[in-house]
């Protein structure tokens, strides 16, 4: 590695130099009253807000600092956004070159859309490259449905409990719509959406003989479900590789294989939904890379422009001419400053070397995720790839009880440390910037097992 590269690549270190730097109660007076004026306002603000109303001012690499000063270790990236690091220089130049020269032509190319779509095109694997462009990831979604439609010429849709692939209509009704006690993602499914359970090594609905997970049972109770529960008109399996907001849930190995053995036999094609997992985040280009499965469709976003909103939804050479039958026409997907915000992240990626980071501390990551599962009894299962990582919490490990006050009070005790990461119940979830060395990633470590042993002590399990 050159000098130049190595300095490219080392950008960050300074800022995270004395990183956690607290200086006052978190949250801090400034950030209190500002949340609170915010929240006067502000409606529907997420779980992990309220358990945690710190305000932001700035960040730098992997660092976060608020309003008061505090500067936090980040474990997060703006929720699997900012993989890159915050204000990376080389995005951020990006961008600001062309918000002063063209900030929007419609869906005209331009050359930097142009770079685009051929940087695209030449890292996504199995000839994955008709491409459309969007804003933010349910819109992908959206278009992946009517992808899906269009080329297959068929109606129906089957994805899995606790997946999550957006908020508006064709989106929610590919994912879990209960939200408590108000209807407000429902009242019903669209027509033609179901749901099947997926496997979930820790909690399986389907067992062998010696207890381990039956990846057969699923196959089979899906053949029998699209023949019985289906009008036998499915268009697509729409699926995350691995469940973000259900908890950081990996399939067995073998699961997508033999999903799209499934699938082939069926002539139904594989929607992989990585907006979340996709674009290095463990440690390939896209997560289901790891099972050697090539998605027919897949929608990227979060970490395609770290932190600029663009999105992708792309298909496989073969459909190209289907996709001409939906419009790729968006008022603000693949305007200039996301193509460029894109571009420059790909480029990142390659250039730093990224991939081979996630994969190397991704090792350790994992080394010590089996660590607390060894030392503390609150740790029911600890399961990870690369850098999205997740710890789940239960009151006895024989019964699995999700243990949801331990959650929160583990996340609110690690962030009171300095450390900004996502709750999501019982579960934590760990989404640490991409660039992220060893170093710091043992600082992080560390404060989350003195938070869940601190909760033990507190709960009587020490």
């Amino acid at each position: 590695m050159s000098d130049t590269q190595r300095e490219a690549r080392d950008w960050w270190r300074s800022s995270a130099a004395d990183v956690p730097k607290l200086v006052t109660e978190t949250p801090g007076p400034e950030s209190r009253r500002m949340h609170a004026n915010t929240a006067k306002y502000m409606k529907g603000l997420s779980s992990q807000v309220k358990l945690f109303p710190v305000c932001f001012a700035e960040g730098s690499g992997i660092t976060l600092t608020d309003v008061d000063g505090n500067k936090y270790l980040d474990f997060s990236s703006g929720i699997y956004v900012t993989s890159l690091g915050h204000c990376h220089p080389k995005v951020s130049e990006a961008v600001c070159h062309w918000a002063k020269k063209l900030m929007n032509a419609h869906d005209f190319s331009s050359p930097v859309k142009e770079r685009l779509m051929e940087k695209m095109a030449s890292v996504l694997p199995g000839r994955l490259n008709a491409i459309q462009l969007y804003s933010d990831g349910t819109a992908a979604v959206e278009a992946a449905i009517r992808a899906a439609r269009a080329i297959t010429g068929r109606h129906e849709f089957i994805s899995a409990y606790r997946d999550f692939h957006g908020k508006t209509l064709g989106a929610v009704s590919c994912a879990q719509m209960s939200r408590g006690a108000a209807l407000s993602y429902g009242p019903s499914r669209a027509p033609g959406f179901y749901m099947v359970p997926r496997p979930d090594p820790y909690r399986p609905l389907w067992t062998k003989p010696d207890g381990a997970i039956d990846t057969d049972a699923y196959i089979r109770f899906y053949e029998t479900f699209i023949r019985e529960g289906t009008v036998g008109n499915v268009a697509a399996f729409v699926l995350e590789p691995v469940q973000g907001w259900g908890g950081s849930i990996f399939p067995p190995d073998d699961f997508f294989p033999k999903l799209k053995g499934l699938c082939d036999r069926h002539r139904i094609l594989i929607c992989d939904d990585e907006v979340l997992a996709g674009m290095g985040r463990t440690g390939e280009w896209l997560t289901l890379s790891h099972w050697g499965v090539a998605p027919d469709i897949v929608t990227i976003g979060k970490s395609l422009g770290n932190g600029f909103p663009v999105t992708a939804m792309v298909a496989r050479e073969e459909h190209g001419e289907a996709l001409e039958k939906i419009s790729a026409s968006s008022s603000y997907g693949g305007n200039p400053m996301a193509c460029a915000a894109a571009l420059a992240s790909i480029e990142v990626i390659e250039e730093e070397g990224i991939l081979e980071n996630v994969r190397t501390v991704g090792e350790y990551f994992a080394k010590r995720l089996q660590q607390l599962k060894e030392r503390h009894p609150i740790v029911g299962d600890t399961r990870g790839k690369g850098f999205l990582l997740g710890v789940e919490l239960v009151k006895d490990r024989s019964t699995k009880e999700p243990f949801d006050r331990a959650g929160e009070l583990v996340y609110q005790k690690a962030f009171r440390k300095g450390l900004a990461w996502i709750p999501a119940g019982h579960i934590l979830r760990m989404s640490p910037p991409l660039i992220m060395d060893e170093k710091r990633a043992a600082v992080g470590m560390d404060i989350i097992e003195e938070a869940i042993a601190e909760v033990e002590s507190e709960l009587g399990y020490r």
